[in-house]
């Protein structure tokens, strides 16, 4: 593995990192569970616009708590796409082992090593003693887990992409006595219902978690409003619906 590559102001570290696993968008490659009713391509371009509102998100929340933003990806020959689609703000860590949870058990390595004392979710972290941060996702993964340590064991054996990974995640915490916050559940845009979930929250009015205060997803909004008013995607959507409904 190449040493990972930051591009941050070492005279300046700030106490919180921040990093987003992400794949580049690839047409056929990238969001393919949102096929259909998406083409490859308008899957591909709701990875880039998630990504770019991630990025803002991280931004924003920087200018009130102390936080550094970064995106780990592999492999090596995709660092252009995040180049010329995120903000310079936004530092990359080159993260490419065979699992995911060797990619994130790097990806906090390289955290720590560039000086910031916790890995994510800077207010609970910001507490005495070691802990974890999690937050559960509707589909059995989890869409945040902080740290202000390296465990190894929290990725070991985990069965990934599969409904059983917050589960197994939550066991190896409870094996190392190590102490977890957990947050709101929440969705990811993975499949198609979570697609739906997300356009019945940017248009519809109908949001997943009322009590929350939720960033505003300039990028995903605009491409999502561009697709309708330029293809029939409320139709392929409607025709979706009634697929599922009647299976």
């Amino acid at each position: 593995m190449r040493t990972a590559v930051a591009e941050i102001d070492n005279t300046a570290v700030r106490t919180c990192g921040i990093a987003v696993m992400a794949k580049a968008s690839i047409a056929g490659r990238t969001k393919t569970r949102l096929v259909p009713p998406l083409t490859f391509e308008e899957a591909a371009q709701c990875n880039t616009a998630f990504l770019r509102d991630i990025a803002d998100n991280i931004i924003a929340a920087s200018a009130e708590v102390s936080i550094a933003g970064y995106i780990a990806y592999g492999p090596a020959h995709a660092r252009p796409f995040f180049q010329e689609n995120l903000p310079r703000e936004i530092a990359l860590i080159e993260a490419c082992y065979p699992t995911l949870g060797e990619c994130l058990d790097y990806t906090i390595a390289q955290l720590l090593e560039r000086g910031h004392r916790a890995v994510e979710t800077a207010d609970v972290l910001a507490r005495p003693g070691h802990r974890a941060v999690f937050g559960p996702a509707l589909d059995g993964g989890y869409y945040l887990l902080g740290l202000k340590a390296q465990h190894h064991r929290l990725f070991e054996n985990i069965a990934w992409s599969t409904e059983h990974v917050a589960r197994q995640t939550l066991e190896r915490a409870a094996e190392l006595d190590l102490p977890v916050h957990i947050l709101p559940t929440w969705y990811d845009v993975d499949d198609v219902a979570g697609l739906e979930m997300l356009r019945a929250e940017l248009f519809d009015g109908r949001a997943f978690a009322p009590d929350l205060c939720r960033a505003q997803p300039r990028h995903t909004r605009a491409l999502l409003q561009a697709l309708v008013e330029a293809s029939d995607l409320e139709d392929r959507l409607s025709l979706n619906a009634l697929r599922r409904a009647a299976e």
